[in-house]
């Protein structure tokens, strides 16, 4: 692969650990992200400090859907791959904003899918969702599971995110792998979502919501595990090809709780809540593709993975006080 990597969402969660890793591996590395509200824009910025240290970085602040940014972008730079990780996220919340979210993950990954094919860059890499699955019954869920059931308007948009990817490469041979990612948690994990959330009301003394009878279950994978996965990926370019990446080992929730309690040495308080609509029962990747043909094999498990989050968030909320309580 020739000339830089631009990865779009850059700031966030996995964008951070993906430029992190990729700069060690000295490579240029061109990050865009809008740095919106959906959580406090100064963790995203803390987490840019984190990359702003590597002279091979770069950083500009715009809008996936916004084409004139992104075609000065490209203009500027030499663009090699794009890693498109920017969206919209949270199945709960794209029920409260399906527009917002049409706009921003269909949209926007058309407005990078044009700017790939124009610029002729070697391999696009699209971030899709476990989401795409629904409440599919056949387990572990495989990338030939018929997909066409959503539960979400989130996943329908990573749905129909994989297939813009595969009409780009049908129409103009754009090498495209679109990677499902299944509930990645670690450090800078988002705040809204379940480990994070849970972690922070123990530390607050605050009760957790248990949605449903506690029985649903999540592959919860490791970041440094997901972050492997996408770069072994962004190595092994395809026509066109779908790997799903995960734990391939479902946790439950009131397991998970249980040990996040064991982990931070704080009871956990339980609010029973009913399950919101667009939750799906369980997801449960099948990893053999990935496995067979990147070298794909997660290394953390959950309680090593929640050790790892808890020591960060210690940290966090030490050193940043209420913008992680």
């Amino acid at each position: 692969m020739s000339g830089n990597i631009l990865v779009t969402g850059g700031a966030g969660f996995i964008g951070s650990h993906l430029c992190a890793r990729l700069l060690g591996a000295n490579h240029r590395v061109i990050c865009i992200d809008n740095l919106n509200d959906f959580y406090a824009p100064a963790i995203k910025k803390l987490n840019l400090k984190t990359l702003e240290r590597y002279k091979r970085f770069t950083f500009h602040q715009g809008d996936i859907r916004d084409r004139q940014f992104i075609a000065e972008v490209f203009a500027e730079h030499r663009i090699g791959a794009v890693i498109h990780l920017a969206a919209m996220a949270g199945v709960r919340p794209s029920i409260e904003q399906p527009l917002l979210y049409t706009d921003n993950n269909v949209v926007g990954t058309q407005c990078m899918l044009e700017a790939a094919v124009n610029n002729k860059v070697d391999h696009f890499v699209f971030a899709s969702s476990s989401s795409v699955y629904g409440n599919n019954v056949k387990t572990p869920f495989s990338e030939e599971d018929r997909v066409d059931f959503q539960v979400s308007p989130y996943g329908g948009t990573k749905k129909s995110g994989e297939l813009l990817c595969y009409t780009y490469h049908h129409l103009y041979g754009l090498p495209v792998s679109c990677l499902r990612f299944f509930t990645v948690y670690g450090p800078r994990q988002r705040p809204e979502m379940a480990i994070h959330k849970f972690v922070r009301k123990i530390f607050n003394g605050e009760p957790i919501p248990l949605y449903g009878d506690g029985g649903t279950a999540r592959d919860y994978t490791y970041i440094s595990d997901i972050i492997t996965g996408i770069t072994a990926c962004l190595d092994t370019p395809n026509d066109y090809i779908i790997y799903n990446l995960g734990n391939s080992d479902p946790i439950k929730i009131l397991e998970l709780i249980t040990t996040i309690s064991d982990i931070t040495g704080m009871e956990a308080k339980l609010e029973n809540r009913p399950l919101p609509p667009g939750d799906v029962l369980q997801t449960f990747a099948n990893i053999e593709r990935a496995r067979t043909r990147l070298g794909f094999d997660p290394q953390v498990d959950i309680k090593a993975g929640i050790t790892e989050f808890v020591k960060w968030y210690r940290k966090m909320r030490n050193e940043h006080g209420d913008l992680f309580r």
